[in-house]
């Protein structure tokens, strides 16, 4: 990602000119990411012009709900976030680390070489946005980087969208995630759907973002653009469906052994949903696989889950055998301890954990129940 600009040039695009941005992003050799309809639902997925992306459907999300219905205004992002998180374009569900080929005396071993995809995501909100940033933290610029993540990363270009309308289950202006996207993007759109006039305001974050920008049809956002789309923010402030506890870190230390944790583990299934589409759950197991003859072997690291029972395994056992030990490991590491290790929260407020969990638990209600099983105030 380029250097940030010293100020931002706020100007009008309409659909044709978001067209053109794509157009533009494409003719670099990039491959577009963005927010597409499939298998009833909004993910994300390769897009090459405007037609891709899922006009006039908005989402209803709920603790464990998810649905889809069209409007009529025609908007491009009047939807929240879906089941899929961009780390899965910079740190794969599965990536092969090196490949071993059987020999006369033995193996050789060949380190991947896959190239480094140049990649724009479109569409990033502002939670998104922050779980990115999370990520740096942990996997590019810790002690223990990740290289092929760092490559992704260096090689990606985002375009934020400013959030207008959240999901049923967001909650990050708790979380400080949203919904006006903060620093680390290329590009930002604010959209203004109308009958009349459909834009959407671009500001650039980047020089790369300015120079694309520069390439755009576009005209000067006037005041009346740039008042709407204020209003439209502040809505969307005034509109999340949820909330966490300000002091939900302190409440998570201190309620280590609350017998609420084994209410949640009578609900919970430990399926692992809820890390899947957590856009900063990270971590990872290592598997050697063998092809039918023996010829070839793989060694590939794939997405793991502290909910499963194998995870916490040291030799001798397991040490979290049950769902209120899992549960418990995994909502105060992502919401108390990713603070003392990484200096920031492990939780944006996006609300994924919350709309796909097949039973509906929610994370900022678990919160509250121990506080108020705790008898804090």
């Amino acid at each position: 990602m380029s250097r940030p600009v010293a100020t931002a040039d706020v100007r009008t695009i309409d659909r044709e000119g978001l067209d053109a941005l794509i157009r533009a992003l494409g003719a670099q050799g990039r491959r577009v990411i963005g927010p597409v309809l499939r298998d009833g639902a909004i993910v994300t997925g390769p897009v090459t012009s405007v037609d891709d992306l899922p006009a006039g459907v908005v989402d209803h999300q709920e603790a464990g709900g998810y649905h889809l219905e069209g409007q009529g205004n025609g908007a491009l992002f009047h939807h929240g976030v879906g089941p899929h998180t961009w780390k899965r374009y910079l740190y794969p569900p599965v990536r092969t680390l090196w490949t071993a080929r059987r020999v006369r005396r033995g193996f050789e071993t060949t380190p991947n070489a896959e190239p480094t995809p140049r990649q724009a995501f479109l569409g990033v909100r502002g939670c998104d946005l922050a779980a990115l940033s999370a990520l740096d933290r942990v996997l590019r610029d810790g002690p223990y980087a990740d290289p092929c993540y760092a490559a992704c990363r260096a090689e990606a270009l985002v375009i934020a969208v400013n959030c207008t309308r959240p999901g049923g289950t967001c909650f990050c202006v708790s979380m400080g995630g949203g919904p006006k996207v903060a620093a680390g993007y290329d590009l930002a759109l604010t959209e203004l759907p109308g009958e009349d006039r459909h834009v959407l305001l671009v500001e650039a974050g980047s020089e790369a973002g300015a120079a694309l920008l520069a390439g755009l049809p576009s005209e000067p956002a006037d005041r009346a653009a740039l008042a709407a789309a204020e209003a439209r923010l502040a809505e969307a402030v005034d509109s999340m469906g949820r909330d966490m506890i300000p002091d939900v870190a302190q409440v998570l230390r201190d309620g280590l052994t609350s017998g609420h944790w084994d209410d949640v583990a009578r609900r919970c299934l430990s399926c692992a949903n809820c890390t899947l589409v957590c856009p900063t759950c990270f971590c990872s197991t290592v598997e050697d696989v063998t092809d039918l003859t023996g010829g070839e072997a793989r060694r590939e690291r794939r997405w793991d889950s502290c909910f499963t029972l194998d995870f916490s395994y040291i030799h001798g056992g397991h040490i979290r055998r049950g769902g209120d030990s899992r549960y418990r490991q995994w909502i105060t590491h992502k919401l108390a301890h990713w603070h003392d290790q990484f200096g920031t929260s492990g939780c944006t407020g996006c609300g994924r954990c919350i709309t796909w969990c097949p039973v509906g638990i929610d994370i900022t209600e678990e919160a509250k129940a121990i506080k108020n099983r705790e008898g804090r105030t």
